[in-house]
């Protein structure tokens, strides 16, 4: 081996070597890199993609795998990584962005038809829960891609036993954090509904209750299964999970939550005065349901802990996510051309700053358990032109991001303009302003992203368990609010036109 090859020494226990099948005694294992080149036990391999390469050469070295968990750190230290460059990351995202930004149109489709339904018109607390449920994803689908996409790259699931373990306590985690967020979510909305009026409807309370809840659930366990799945093909296609499964879980989270929401509440609406028995039995059933999916997650290793300490951040970014569905409930009626956007810009938002939360928590994990020491990182308030414009990699995926808003939403808003979609027209000044919220909201998100995973981190706090809730369910209420006011000054410069659609 080259004399100026940096290589780190580990003396293990015997090893079996695969090509040979030969067991090799009490051996040095060689790590080290050069110029283009890794050496590995005198195999050299081309300079590594991404650390999942590592993992796969040592894995073709070695049999067992607590060998291989040894070696991993040596080898992650030793062996040189390429960064991802600003395209790769590019080209990684933006089809799954397009197909989720393709889901939340869909989503402002169905919720431009149901708003004229009677259970809509007459049950007005219905909109209120539209942004919690949707938040949802963001809530559980989100951080479920980012807790398995963290444990994708850190290999903790490359045995199928954990892999299936893992899945299994996540699934009935999710299920039992749907079912209590989904009844909290209801209430919320049935208090705001309340006040305004002083008036209180027992069959609207038992309609929003049971239509929260299983749309929570069911939603929740679709969407589940489709981010497990991802992040399996992922895994062994060597494409980074953090850059395609938490896009993909708002690709057909907010179509699925939506359709579910209004055809439950509309049979629902339709059984009051004659099936008194539905709503109440529904609620009972779910109800009893909690505890066991709690015994299951907490009896699980990988979900123990989230169980006892992740309730914080999903019940708080519903309370936001509640706060967003008033401001969407009172900007209806005032403009109706505001929900066929507002799906689709919160769900643009909400997807690309969990896709910066997940791939910085990730970095973070590879330093160690949260708390440790991010060496060169300011505990005070980062400066904003450290996020965007610096030359870390952290930076150049928040510029891709921020400037992949620009072509995303122009692309939507043609295709609400083709399909005649919504009560407003697609003008310049609509177009204009549409985008420029749109970046406004998802600057300030990536920005609050920076500064709160590293912050959780310092708190010892994981943050694909808290940051994700927190950012998808501000992007809610940023956007919502921004759009409302976008609309209301549109509206006064000229603009007066609510006929398309009608």
């Amino acid at each position: 081996m080259p004399a100026n090859t940096r290589t780190a020494q580990f003396k293990s226990t015997s090893v079996r070597h695969r090509s040979t099948n030969r067991m090799v005694p009490n051996n040095s294992i060689e790590i080290a890199s050069k110029g283009e080149s890794s050496f590995i036990n005198g195999n050299v391999i081309s300079e590594v993609e991404s650390e999942e390469e590592i993992e796969t050469t040592l894995d073709t070295l070695l049999v067992k795998s607590t060998d291989k968990q040894t070696l991993l750190p040596i080898a992650r230290d030793q062996v040189k990584v390429k960064d991802e460059t600003s395209m790769s990351v590019s080209l990684q995202v933006f089809l799954p962005f397009l197909i989720a930004g393709f889901g939340t149109v869909g989503a402002g489709m169905v919720l431009d038809i149901v708003q004229h339904w009677d259970v809509f018109e007459v049950v007005g607390e219905v909109f209120i829960l539209v942004p919690a449920l949707l938040g949802l994803k963001g809530n559980l689908e989100m951080t479920l891609a980012s807790r398995l996409s963290t444990a994708a790259n850190l290999g903790t699931i490359d045995s199928p036993k954990e892999l299936w373990k893992m899945i299994g306590g996540n699934m009935a985690l999710t299920q039992c954090q749907a079912i209590v967020v989904g009844f909290l979510a209801s209430l919320a909305a049935i208090l705001m509904g309340w006040i305004p009026d002083g008036e209180l409807n027992i069959s609207h309370t038992l309609l929003l209750c049971a239509s929260s809840l299983v749309t929570a659930s069911l939603a929740s366990g679709i969407l589940g299964s489709i981010m497990v799945a991802v992040v399996i093909l992922s895994k062994r296609c060597h494409i980074n999970p953090d850059n395609v499964a938490t896009p993909i879980a708002a690709s057909l989270g907010d179509l699925t939550t939506l359709s579910l929401l209004a055809w439950i509440s509309n049979i629902l609406y339709k059984a009051i005065g004659k099936q008194h028995w539905l709503a109440p039995t529904i609620i009972v059933l779910f109800l009893i349901l909690v505890p066991l999916w709690a015994y299951i997650s907490y009896h699980n290793i990988y979900t123990k802990e989230v169980l006892s300490s992740g309730w914080s951040p999903v019940i708080a970014a519903m309370l936001i996510s509640s706060c967003g569905g008033l401001v969407l409930d009172i900007a209806i009626r005032k403009n109706a051309g505001v929900a066929v956007f507002s799906p689709v810009i919160n769900g643009v938002g909400g997807n690309l700053v969990a896709v910066h939360a997940s791939r910085l928590s990730t970095s973070l994990h590879k330093l160690g358990p949260p708390g440790t020491t991010v060496e060169g990182r300011q505990k005070s308030c980062i400066n904003p032109c450290r996020v965007f414009c610096s030359d870390s990699q952290h930076s150049k995926t928040a510029r891709v991001l921020l400037v992949m808003v620009i072509p995303g939403q122009l692309i939507f808003l043609y295709l609400i303009a083709y399909i005649k979609a919504g009560h407003t027209s697609i003008t310049g000044r609509v177009t204009v302003m549409y985008v420029s919220v749109a970046l406004i909201q998802v600057a300030i998100l990536l920005y609050t992203a920076d500064v709160l995973v590293h912050f959780l981190w310092e708190l010892k706090k994981d943050p694909d368990n808290f940051s994700i809730p927190y950012l998808t369910a501000l992007g809610d209420l940023l956007g919502t609010a921004l759009l409302a006011f976008g609309f209301y000054i549109v509206w006064e410069v000229g603009d007066k036109d609510s006929d398309i659609g009608d």
